[in-house]
């Protein structure tokens, strides 16, 4: 990779047998970062319901980092509220958190919501095209797809760019279905089934190498 150009350093295309202080150079591939800081660490962990995604709660309530290594000091990416469940990450880069945080660098968080009723196609469909308007502003989900219906509730994955608290149930509310339950399934391009609820691993370098190129893209 170095030889065909691929590998940059500080901006400036990098050479065989350069040598580098992984504390400060800035190294990508093919323009996506490469984390190189020995003390960078990732956790995937499954939240579980009643969990709380701070690093502190002055309720005294379990929160997510209690449920991780102390050392290094690690802190969630985003939220996920307390009555919800799923993929979170927790990390102390704090250059990944911005990329996964902020609406620009458009990385998806998908979700399956179990819903009161069950959303028409159109409905999901204008919701996708047209958004709801909340009390913070436009929604607009990248995609809503109904999965499933048994009797009186519905199965239904979106698919968000951004996150603003407790979003996904503010929008089924908004459209008359109520949400039951609320699973986070992925985030970005990382997806875990093997997780059970209140276990955690930590990231492949592939897999945080795939998160900076799904918020590079």
């Amino acid at each position: 990779m170095i030889s065909e150009g691929r590998v940059t350093v500080d901006g400036a295309i990098a050479t065989i047998g350069q040598k580098i202080d992984p504390e400060v150079a800035q190294v990508e591939i093919d323009g996506v970062p490469l984390p190189l800081k020995p003390d960078l660490i990732y956790y995937l962990m499954y939240k579980e319901k009643g969990v709380i995604s701070t690093a502190d709660d002055p309720q005294g309530r379990p929160t997510v980092v209690d449920q991780v290594p102390p050392e290094p000091r690690v802190f969630p990416v985003g939220r996920l509220d307390a009555d919800s469940e799923g993929l979170l990450l927790l990390t102390n880069d704090g250059d990944l958190t911005n990329r996964l945080s902020h609406p620009s660098f458009g990385v998806t968080k998908t979700y399956l919501a179990k819903v009161s009723g069950e959303p028409d196609t159109k409905a999901l469909a204008a919701l996708v095209a047209q958004g709801v308007e909340l009390e913070d502003g436009l929604a607009k989900p990248v995609s809503a797809t109904l999965i499933d219906s048994i009797g009186d509730v519905a199965l239904v994955e979106l698919v968000m760019g951004e996150g603003r608290n407790r979003e996904v149930r503010r929008i089924f509310d908004a459209i008359g279905h109520p949400v039951n339950e609320l699973v986070r399934t992925a985030i970005g391009p990382l997806r875990d089934q093997r997780l059970q609820p209140g276990t955690w691993r930590q990231l492949t370098i592939d897999e945080v190498r795939a998160l900076y190129l799904a918020s590079a893209s």
